[in-house]
């Protein structure tokens, strides 16, 4: 079997790995997966996106060991499969890799759904809300549109566009209303990417979930990818959407994990009597990412013209009945609000 093993060593970790350095790996290694060995390469797990966000909807601490959130019982590749019988298997158990072991489960490379394929373009729609004003980022923002603001040395904007073209997508909409000739001029009908790009514009904000009345809802086919123009991130939008696709939902929301500490000793109590005493606990909570998958009808079910947040839209979906699901994010994730965000982003564009 011809040998397609881009990386693979750089995602092995031990079993006492804590799963936060696991899950460090898994992002850095680019390859959705950490393969978890012994001190001889032997195969014990393997860790992937699914595995740490169900981790995450545990609310488990991300220092447990690896090996307790890993899937213990892996689908594997041997040396002698051809690469038809690799597609085959990843086709009949939905697999996007398979480490490839030999004859004493020797971990010895890995093979994965993207090089077998050789990244296959995605026709779904991206549509990019770069409307906002920036306020917070006054006075950057007075004569620039915030989704222009330089990271590094590329637009925030830019970044964004870049990220869903290398993960295959090529169809993007781009909402404006700030300073709208500025952001056209920069990236015009998107041909200098080798995409299309196609601009609505809010004369007036009409919220993140009004702008989709703006689309031309005959062009929206296939499920929707929203962002915010502001973020920063490095989730997987292929793995967003196969999550999507699997849920078959009228909607999808990325979240992220947020931990909020109480600082002082909490007391439960029955009416005068004290129950129980919890020193600093901490509340965790998961919060909108800004990030969402919409199917074509919900899209076509906001009128031109309509005024509407995302959170409501789909809070209106779910009280009639359509299924509304989450994604939870473990990737790099920054909402550049404020300044200090802003500076924030230019000492961590490496990882992007």
């Amino acid at each position: 079997m011809p040998q397609r093993m881009k990386k693979w060593e750089t995602v092995l970790v031990g079993p006492s790995t804590p799963l936060e350095e696991a899950v460090r790996v898994l992002d850095k290694g680019g390859l959705r997966i950490a393969i978890v060995v012994d001190e001889n390469r032997r195969l014990l797990g393997t860790l992937t996106d699914g595995d740490v966000r169900r981790a995450l909807l545990r609310h488990l601490p991300m220092d447990i060991q690896v090996s307790i959130v890993m899937c213990q019982e892996p689908q594997v590749a041997h040396l002698d499969w051809t690469r038809e019988h690799v597609l085959a298997i990843m086709e009949t158990t939905q697999l996007l890799q398979l480490p490839v072991v030999d004859e004493n489960n020797v971990v010895v490379g890995l093979e994965t759904l993207h090089d077998l394929l050789q990244h296959r373009p995605l026709d779904n729609p991206v549509f990019l809300m770069a409307g906002g004003f920036g306020t917070r980022l006054y006075p950057l923002t007075q004569d620039c549109p915030k989704p222009l603001l330089k990271v590094g040395d590329k637009a925030i904007l830019e970044l964004i566009l870049e990220s869903f073209i290398e993960a295959g997508f090529h169809r993007f909409y781009v909402s404006t209303h700030y300073l709208p000739e500025m952001i056209q001029k920069h990236f015009g009908d998107g041909r200098r990417w080798g995409v299309s790009i196609q601009y609505v514009h809010e004369s007036e904000p009409l919220g993140t979930g009004g702008a989709l009345g703006l689309l031309p809802h005959d062009e929206i086919d296939l499920p929707l990818l929203m962002m915010n123009g502001d973020l920063l991130t490095r989730v997987n939008y292929r793995g967003l959407l196969e999550f999507h696709k699997e849920h078959k939902s009228a909607a999808t929301m990325c979240v992220r994990e947020y931990e909020q500490k109480v600082p002082y000793g909490v007391i439960t109590s029955d009416g005068h009597r004290v129950t129980g005493m919890v020193e600093k606990p901490v509340q965790r909570f998961f919060i909108n990412a800004g990030i969402y998958i919409v199917s074509p009808e919900l899209v076509r079910s906001v009128a031109p013209g309509t005024r509407i947040d995302m959170p409501t839209l789909l809070e209106k979906a779910m009280a009639e009945g359509q299924e509304v699901t989450m994604f939870p994010m473990h990737e790099y994730w920054l909402d550049i609000g404020r300044m200090e965000d802003f500076h924030r982003a230019q000492a961590e564009v490496d990882k992007l």
